[in-house]
């Protein structure tokens, strides 16, 4: 089945199970008559001599059609929406009071511009989850705290991160929070598997430290590097490196400050539209080498295209003590 998506202000689009197309109509130099019943030559009897000339009625013409073409789905209005009602835990009073902006699988399918499959994966990458029926995110606060009282467990158990056992996860924090949350915080940032009869996680190495990070920059406006680098690391669980390479997407590393400087840029907080976001990125820093850009252009890319075709499209490129940096074809205001 195909599904047309959008709200009145919207571009329409239309839907498969798992794709989405852009829809525009292209004018025809050959009118299309609509016949009911039409044969094609194919259907008719081969014998020639028992054919006669049949008269068909038009029902209508038409001189244009729907041209489809592949495109990304709209999927940043998913994150604004679950935005507006983020879970803060059980005992929040705010939840219990809020009886509007939660949503089901159906609502979001009406308002997301995205196939079904699409829409589903961006929930898993956003690590959504199904509270009474409604999609919700949980709000970050909350989620670190739910971070910390596992990795916490894991300390005192002297557990591996690669083998953490479901099962005592519930027994120990079951008092503190919900179990469908502590099961919740380990499938968002650990791989389940089984061994034995038992259910184990291994934890995401990367995935921990990036919200570390997040945490020690969303109240900086910049952070000296190095001493970023420090707290980070002895913020983050023992056994667990921080490296500048998790903050891809997450944090913007200033080299050409005195001193080298770190500060919090989130590419889910960037435009969707692909030259509203270059003009985004061009305003907050001048000129930027592919290394730096990459992660906050990656998403933009459509099938079979790369960042290189994406940067010739927008930018222009120049060197800059023998480095090849990208800047903007139009002037940033």
């Amino acid at each position: 089945s195909l599904v047309i998506r959008g709200e009145k202000d919207e571009q329409a689009v239309l839907c498969s199970k798992d794709k989405t197309y852009e829809m525009k109509i292209a004018d025809t130099s050959n009118m299309l008559l609509c016949v009911p019943g039409c044969k094609t030559p194919e259907q008719l009897m081969a014998d020639e001599e028992s054919c006669d000339i049949i008269h068909a009625q038009i029902a209508g013409f038409s001189n244009n059609y729907w041209e489809l073409r592949r495109c990304r789905p709209k999927l940043k209005k998913l994150r604004k929406l679950l935005m507006e009602d983020p879970y803060e835990g059980p005992d929040s009073a705010k939840d219990q009071a809020s009886a509007t902006s939660k949503y089901t699988t159906e609502d979001l399918l009406n308002v997301v511009q995205a196939s079904e499959e699409e829409i589903m994966h961006q929930l898993q990458v956003l690590d959504a989850c199904q509270i009474e029926g409604y999609w919700r995110i949980l709000n970050f606060d909350y989620e670190v705290k739910l971070l910390n009282h596992v990795t916490q467990l894991i300390d005192s158990e002297s557990w591996s991160f690669s083998k953490v056992p479901l099962n005592i996860c519930l027994q120990e924090l079951g008092p503190l929070e919900p179990t469908e949350m502590i099961e919740h915080i380990l499938l968002s940032y650990g791989k389940k598997y089984t061994d034995g009869g038992e259910v184990y996680f291994e934890m995401n190495e990367d995935k921990i430290c990036r919200t570390t990070a997040q945490m020690l920059l969303q109240n900086a406006v910049k952070f000296n590097l190095a001493d970023f680098q420090e707290v980070w690391q002895q913020s983050v669980p023992e056994g667990l490196t921080t490296r500048l390479d998790q903050l891809k997407g997450l944090a913007l590393v200033d080299r050409n400050s005195r001193p080298e400087t770190i500060s919090l840029l989130k590419v889910e907080d960037l435009p969707e539209d692909n030259q509203e976001r270059f003009n985004s990125l061009f305003s907050i820093r001048e000129k930027w080498t592919e290394e730096d850009i990459t992660p906050y252009i990656q998403d933009l890319c459509a099938e079979k295209q790369t960042v290189g075709a994406l940067l010739t499209k927008y930018a222009r490129s120049s060197m800059l003590n023998g480095v090849k940096v990208y800047n903007s074809r139009r002037l940033i205001s």
